[in-house]
């Protein structure tokens, strides 16, 4: 393998030749190896539309040279699209509240950009990663924002899901033409679950408007331009990022108080334990002699899926209660925490999705009605 040689203030690295990221990303790969696990694709996708963002807000404002705001937004359009995820390779946990996370964004970016414009990677003589491709942003703020975006995005997948999950109830009701309507019939107790559901996915729908209000703070000494940069670059972060978008009146508070995201943990804690609930409900109601679950595994007839449920709404309490200390564990208008938080948050996101489609798959839709 090939190698070039990268310099920092902390000495000299070997970096694989044909690697878009720099001495920074290699150097937290190097310290937090924690979990091995790498940034969710949707994260690594949200990093790229705050980068392209900003450089269009400041193209606009004429405070970047135009050719490379051109080929730092086509190096964002690769990796929004789907290229160079490889290269993210800091891990999912590290300290300094995410920072190596943004560095790792703006070194793959800044070196894709170079070598659009017939320059080496490494050597940032065209594209520089701080310069160019951070130009105007605070990490933290970057940081909080990917996180929000990628959190917005990735409910919307799992209240997909979810409605898909709803339906199924009525389906099974319809299929067997039971009554919703008489007290304790086996209608009215899967209404009820689909009810019931359709309270947490209004719940988490609202509290999803709170992650809509960001804080982008002032880096430059010139707070007129500021006003400018910050008033723009929401504006394409709307735009492209297909959401409303908008800055908060307190800067201090929005980075200090993030219960924006404790609302929707909670939220998504809730929905895990009341499809737990409505699995273990679905056991009692079988023992009843009401219903069949058709369950085999390894020659034995335990509810298997059922147990996964509830495991997953255990799991999904820990991560909560993760997040809550987190988000407490914050000092002043900063959070060191951001990583764990929505590590731990992506986590719950995805756990739940799987789960309510596993849950419809392998019991609602398949389990049979043996009286009415």
């Amino acid at each position: 393998m090939r190698y070039r040689i990268e310099k920092d203030s902390l000495g000299k690295k070997q970096i694989p030749a044909e690697a878009y990221y720099g001495i920074g990303a290699f150097r937290s790969k190097d310290t937090f190896q924690i979990t091995k696990h790498g940034l969710c694709r949707q994260m690594i996708k949200a990093l790229s539309v705050i980068k392209k963002s900003a450089v269009k807000a400041n193209a606009d404002l004429k405070l970047i040279n135009p050719d490379v705001a051109e080929a730092i937004s086509l190096s964002c359009d690769e990796i929004i699209n789907g290229r160079l995820h490889g290269q993210f390779i800091t891990d999912v946990i590290q300290g300094g509240s995410g920072a190596s996370m943004n560095t790792n964004a703006n070194e793959v970016i800044a070196n894709r950009a170079n070598e659009m414009l017939g320059g080496e990677k490494g050597k940032y003589n065209f594209v520089h990663p701080t310069k160019d491709v951070n130009l105007g942003q605070n990490t933290g703020d970057v940081i909080l924002l990917a996180g929000k975006i990628t959190t917005i995005r990735l409910t919307k997948k799992l209240l997909t899901e979810a409605k898909k999950l709803y339906n199924a109830y009525f389906e099974k009701i319809g299929e067997y033409g039971l009554s919703k309507d008489i007290a304790l019939t086996l209608g009215q107790e899967l209404a009820s679950f689909a009810h019931a559901l359709e309270r947490d996915m209004k719940r988490i729908d609202t509290a999803l408007g709170g992650l809509h209000e960001i804080r982008l703070s002032y880096t430059r000494e010139d707070r007129q331009i500021d006003d400018e940069f910050i008033e723009k670059s929401i504006k394409y972060l709307s735009m492209y990022s297909g959401e409303n978008f908008y800055q908060t009146k307190n800067i201090y508070d929005n980075g200090r108080n993030l219960d924006a995201i404790t609302w929707i943990s909670s939220a998504l804690k809730i929905m895990s334990s009341n499809l737990a609930k409505a699995a273990s409900d679905l056991v009692l109601i079988a023992q009843e002699g009401k219903i069949t679950i058709p369950q085999k595994i390894e020659e034995t007839t335990s509810p298997v899926v059922i147990e996964t449920v509830q495991q997953v709404s255990y799991y999904i309490m820990g991560n909560d209660l993760t997040i809550s200390r987190s988000v407490e564990g914050g000092e002043l208008d900063g959070n060191i925490f951001y990583p764990i938080i929505f590590a731990c948050m992506f986590e719950i996101i995805n756990l739940l999705r799987r789960a309510s489609r596993i849950f419809r798959e392998k019991v609602i839709e398949v389990l049979i009605v043996n009286q009415l």
